[in-house]
């Protein structure tokens, strides 16, 4: 059973950091890609950020330049980086993965969300 696990979420005032990680464990042959995406009430999912295990990154506009993601193939794990939070980017925050389990051919997992908030 493959599980993807964030941590890092919380409050924050405008322009503070974040740093958020998710770790997947399970049974994984590989894994593609991993990232993140963010739903805030009332809209749509959308992309945050998602780096390939070749290291290849794409960022969702609203975040380009504030937003960093790194990965830890060794550890099967992606942290993401926020800086220069704005209130706008309150959402929860979901960990994504694109990987192969055994006895399964490649899929999507998600992880159960974090809560961010960017308040005074």
């Amino acid at each position: 059973q493959v599980q993807l696990v964030e941590s890092g979420g919380g409050l924050v005032q405008p322009g503070g950091s974040l740093r958020l990680s998710c770790a997947a464990s399970g049974s994984i042959f590989s894994i593609y890609s991993m990232g993140w995406y963010r739903q805030a009430p009332g809209k749509q999912r959308e992309l945050v950020t998602i780096i390939t295990n070749g290291g290849s990154i794409n960022y969702g506009d609203s975040v380009k330049g504030r937003f960093s993601i790194s990965r830890d193939n060794a550890k099967n794990t992606v942290y993401l980086q926020m800086n220069s939070l704005k209130p706008e980017d309150t959402a929860v925050y979901y960990c994504y993965a694109r990987l192969l389990a055994p006895m399964k051919s490649w899929d999507d997992y998600w992880g159960q969300g974090t809560q961010v908030t960017v308040s005074s």
